[in-house]
Parts: structure tokens; sequence; C-alpha cells
């Protein structure tokens, strides 16, 4: 296995893929193939990608930020699924999502729209009032469509999830995921970005992303996302940065307690709700906060299983999970640096699953 695998990636640097890449593979808690190549960035000076180079993972936050954190609040019965968000956020007088559920924002049918630069208008306003300013500006967004008629992949929703991840537990996003995940973990790389502190890792640990026109400057080390950035570091939909080990980590651990093998600050039955697919609108393939395969063009190939699980970021991060064969491949690149016009991995990705999963076997 290890040597075609690692081939292919060198395929994937010499075809401009990626300027480098991090490609751990697992089955159950057993590490089988966990490699690096080509470099972590490019400019100002070339600088050899390693294992334990930390990635902006864009919107793996998603899965593994805001709905593990929606994850707890349900899981402790601090949130249903199907309330209205008008119950937890009020003053509410925006009537035409005044009905606009957990659910439906987790599985990406809300009606929301994908994504708009709010950046561009927040920025006008100190720090602190960011936020507020942002979640006006989406809750005056018209929806792009009928809630739980239209699938849409929206940043948008995932942003108003975190607005009521505050409401009720009182903290912010990242103080939430550091005191009951994070940190109990043992995930010393795995965090929140926040602009206004000090960095605690050294810049040149982390892959380069993009040269960014607006801050003009290769972003390497603060999130790359600019609605994201504009807001402090971090939103529900960007700002999440970590190792593949730090992933592999904490996905092993919900992996263990969905199949009822450890105990943990989720129960059994929490874990498996999320990860089912909801079926809304018919034919989505979204579950709760993560994706699952598609018949066609899934970026996971065409061997995972249709119990899996997983998602990707527009920097060049993925993971996906197959449940039923306990697999497990996290794919980091920066494949946007320098430029966010490299498309390639989405043809290469799901070739490099394939090979993958033909190389474990059955």
């Amino acid at each position: 296995m290890t040597n075609k695998i690692t081939e292919f990636l060198k395929k994937g640097l010499k075809e401009k893929v990626y300027p480098g890449a991090v490609l751990l593979v697992a089955r159950g808690e057993d590490t089988v193939f966990f490699h690096n190549v080509g470099n972590r960035a490019l400019t100002p000076k070339p600088l050899p990608m390693e294992k334990e180079t930390i990635f902006d993972l864009a919107s793996l936050t998603k899965p593994l930020g805001t709905t593990l954190a929606i994850m707890k609040l349900v899981d402790e019965d601090l949130l249903g699924f199907d309330i209205p968000i008008s119950s937890i956020i009020k003053p509410f007088p925006w009537k035409d999502k005044a009905d606009l559920t957990p659910r439906l924002l987790l599985n990406h049918s809300a009606g929301l729209t994908d994504w708009k630069p709010f950046y561009l208008e927040i920025i006008k306003y100190p720090i602190e009032k960011r936020k507020s300013a942002l979640r006006r500006l989406i809750m005056e967004e018209p929806l792009s469509g009928e809630p739980k008629k239209i699938s849409c992949y929206s940043d948008l929703g995932f942003m108003l999830l975190e607005w009521m991840i505050e409401i009720i537990t009182s903290q912010d996003l990242s103080s939430f995921l550091n005191s009951t995940f994070y940190h109990p973990f043992g995930l010393k790389n795995l965090y929140l970005d926040n602009i206004t502190v000090d960095a605690v890792h050294e810049k040149n640990l982390f892959a380069a992303t993009e040269y960014c026109q607006w801050r003009r400057e290769i972003i390497q080390g603060q999130v790359h996302d600019e609605n994201a950035y504009a807001l402090g570091g971090y939103s529900g939909h960007a700002g999440l940065f970590g190792t593949a080990l730090d992933i592999f980590t904490l996905t092993n651990k919900l992996n263990k307690i969905y199949h009822g093998y450890s105990s943990g600050p989720l129960k059994t039955k929490t874990v498996r709700t999320f990860f089912s697919r909801q079926g809304i609108p018919q034919g989505s393939t979204w579950a709760l906060g993560w994706d699952t395969p598609s018949e066609k063009n899934s970026s996971s190939g065409n061997y995972f299983n249709s119990n899996s699980i997983g998602h990707t970021g527009f920097t060049g991060t993925s993971i996906w999970i197959d449940l039923k064969k306990d697999i497990t491949v996290i794919f980091l690149t920066n494949r946007i640096h320098p430029s966010r016009s490299n498309e390639k991995i989405k043809d290469f990705r799901p070739k490099l699953h394939n090979l993958i999963m033909r190389e474990l076997g059955p």
C-alpha cells in the first residue's frame, strides 16, 4: 500500500494539484499510512511539508467545531432539533426565518444563501460589534428558496448556529469547544483562530494559503476566509486550525462512541443521529453537519459505503470516514497556495480515495 499511495501523492505534486499534502489513513484505531509530501509554503521562501504542519481547515470547522458543540447541547437536552430558532434568539423580528430549525441549518435545507461578502460591510465596525452586525445582515438577507424544499450548502446557517450556541452556553464557541472537547481530549493543535491575541504558534509552522487581494499578503497562520477574518478569526463556518493527528484523535473518539466502544462526552444515540442522512429534501446527501457519499461524483470516490460521513474544506482539506469498514482518510493540502484558482483537487481527491480503498481491500 505504502508505495502506490506515496507515488500517487507525488503525482499530485508533479501535476501541481497542490504544493504539499499530508495524508493519514487509519483502520479502526490503527494508523496504516501517514505521509507528507511537498511544501507547506512556496513564498516568500520554500518550507517543507511536515506531518505536524498546522492547516487552516476551512469548512471542516462545520463538522469538527460548530456541529460538535451542537451535538453536546442536544445530548444534554439543552437544544432540540426541531424547535424554531425564534424561540432561542430574542427578540426575533425576521418573520421569514422564524420557523427555521437547527435541523434545517445543520443539513443545509433552511433556504439560506450560500455565501455573501459580508466582510466588506462589517469591517467598518469596531471588532466587538461585528458579529452583531453580521447577524443582522444575515437575517435581512432574503431566503434563496423555500425551507425543506431546497438543498443549498450555506455558510450562513452555521453562522446562526454559532449564535445559538453562544446564547445557550453563555460562552463563545471557542471557549465552549476548548473546555468540552479539545482540551479534555488533549488536542493541543486543534483550535479556533483569534486574530486579536498574540499567536500561539510561529507563522512558519502553518500551511500557507493564497495571496489575498484584500489583505495584500500571503496568508499563513491566520484564517483564509475573509468573513471569518473580519469577525476576529472564526465564525460557525470557518476558522478552525489543526493537524492531521489531532483531527484523527477527535474523529476516532467520535467513531468509537458511534460503535458503542467508548463512553465519553456524548451518548452513542446522539452521535448516530448526527451521522445519519436526513433526506431533507428528498435526495439530499446531508446528515447533520456532515455529508454522506452521493451516488455520482462524490469527493469520497466510488468505494466508501453509503454508511459513511465526510466533509471538505475550501483550502484543500477533507475527511471521510467509512463507518461500516471502519476506515478513516484525512487528506490535508494547501491547494489554494498561492491562488484559489487551482481546482485540480476536485478530480484528484476521489481518485486518491479509490486507490486507498482498493489497496485496503474489503
